[in-house]
This record gives structure tokens, C-alpha cells and sequence, in this order.
């Protein structure tokens, strides 16, 4: 796999922090780009009883630069309400949340769209578009904008990145889900971020799929010193992250660093038992 090249700063959207990472200025700090910061974050919905849900309660907590988190609980528990928060896809009622240097509760108008353009999203469902080829579907996040290098030969070598070379002229129908979540994959390094988003990538997947998208998750992060955030209800694939926070009624109950190295077996148990 190869390390997928930054854009310069004619292709940075206004009003976000230039990137940094291999490329850039001597001197920049690769590891504030992918830093996160929660503090004391609050969200709440509306029902139609009157009686409001809480998604988010309070909630605190930092992730390192190169990360690799698993938001875990059951459903409703709050993950993908996180994950949309930070990812400025959904806004707090309360709090702060700062991600590379950039406090993104503050940001407003084009500069909150132009933040948003440089976190990469991976969902359930692919969301892909069913008339456009592979290599469209990937490139589509930049066909509105202008950058300075070739959108079509970035779509070609993120899908050789995620094994999927020489299929550039095939249409999502024609894939495995497993395929089609590469695909996904690809789309959202195509501004190469530094963060990564991933709410349930291996829900709809076997779980041989749902293995090769795990490792294909940690290649790109080590390679491309991405921070990922995985939300998954799944323990199996929670043990695989470096760090575990599960959540209960928009509340962190656990936060459990897991051990490099520590048999796979043993730490799939330890999760399980958190319930």
C-alpha cells in the first residue's frame, strides 16, 4: 500500500488549519491535526411525548493523535451521536469539542462545511451511488471543487490502497458489500484526512469481511497517520482498537486502554464482560 499524497494549501478549504503529516512545512506538529478533545459535551433530543432524549450527557474525553478508539453500548447508547458531533454533522447543546487545533463548536457557515471536508466518513450502509462507477463514487466528494492534482488518478490509487484495482468501471450492483464498504473506505480518504469516522463499517458484513475491513482500517491509519473512530456494538471488533469507551444513556461508564499485544481471546473476553 502507498501513502496517499496531502493537498497543498491552494486545495484547503477556508477558514480550517492547514494539514500537516509527511509533504508539509518544516517545522508543523503531524500529530495536532488528528487530536480530539470532547469537553463536558451535552445533546438532547425532542420526542413527541415532551419528555427529551439524552444522546450525549457530560461527556469528556481525549483522543490521541494516530488513535485508535472504539465508541461501544448498546443501541442508542449514543455512539453515532458522538461520532456526528465531532465529525460536525450534527451540533451540541452544550459544550466543547476541538479536533486537530481547531475548536469546531465554534465554527460557523463556510468554514464549518470546509471543516467537514476534512474528516473522512465510513457508514453501515456504503451509501454509495448506484449509477456512478466505483471510481465516480469515490471521487465524488471533490468534483464540486478545484484542486491542483488529478482527482481521477487519487481515485485510482486509493482504490488500488483497498484492493480494489482495475475495478474503477464497475458499478456498486456489480460488488460484494465487502467491496462496496472498500469503496466507501476509498471515498472517504479522497481529502485525506486526518480523521476517520467509521459508525458500524462491519455491520452488514460476514464476519471474514468484516475481518479484512478491520485490518484494512489499521493499515491506512498506521500509514497514513489517520486517527480512527469506530463505533461498533460488536466486541470482537472492539478488541482490535487500542482503546475501548462504552457508553450508556449518552454516558461514559468504562474508558480501558487495550494492550498491544495482549492475546486477542483474552481482551474479546474482557470486553464481553463489560456487557
Amino acid at each position: 500500500m502507498t501513502e496517499f499524497p496531502r493537498p497543498t494549501g491552494a486545495d484547503r478549504p477556508p477558514g480550517v488549519p492547514r494539514p500537516t503529516g509527511p509533504g508539509q512545512p518544516p517545522g508543523s506538529d503531524p500529530a495536532q491535526a488528528a487530536a480530539v478533545e470532547l469537553r463536558g459535551v451535552g445533546k438532547h433530543y425532542g420526542t413527541g411525548s415532551g419528555q427529551p432524549v439524552t444522546a450525549a450527557d457530560d461527556v469528556s474525553f481525549t483522543i490521541e493523535a494516530g488513535g485508535f478508539l472504539a465508541l461501544t453500548g448498546t443501541s442508542g447508547s449514543g455512539k453515532s451521536t458522538l461520532l456526528h458531533l465531532i465529525g460536525a454533522m450534527e451540533r451540541p447543546d452544550s459544550g466543547t469539542i476541538v479536533s486537530g487545533g481547531t475548536e469546531v463548536t465554534a465554527l460557523r457557515g463556510a468554514a464549518l462545511a470546509a471543516y467537514r471536508r476534512t474528516v473522512g466518513f465510513v457508514f453501515q450502509r456504503y451509501n454509495l451511488l448506484p449509477a456512478l462507477t466505483v471510481l465516480d463514487n469515490v471521487i465524488a466528494p471533490v468534483l464540486p471543487y478545484r484542486t491542483s492534482w488529478d482527482k481521477a488518478g487519487r481515485g485510482r490509487q486509493l482504490l488500488e490502497a483497498v484492493g480494489l484495482g482495475g475495478r474503477e468501471r464497475s458499478l456498486p450492483s456489480r460488488m460484494s458489500g465487502g467491496e462496496q464498504q472498500r469503496v466507501a473506505i476509498a471515498r472517504s480518504l479522497i481529502n485525506t484526512p486526518h480523521l476517520l469516522l467509521a459508525d458500524e463499517p462491519t455491520g452488514n458484513l460476514d464476519s471474514r469481511s468484516a475481518t479484512a475491513i478491520l485490518d484494512l482500517l489499521a493499515t491506512l491509519r498506521r500509514e497514513n497517520q489517520m486517527t480512527v473512530i469506530i463505533a461498533t456494538h460488536d466486541p470482537q471488533i472492539a478488541a482490535r482498537c487500542d482503546r475501548l469507551i462504552r457508553l450508556r444513556d449518552g454516558t461514559v461508564i468504562d474508558d480501558l486502554e487495550i494492550a498491544d499485544g495482549h492475546p486477542v481471546e483474552e481482551t474479546i473476553r474482557r470486553v464481553s464482560q463489560l456487557g
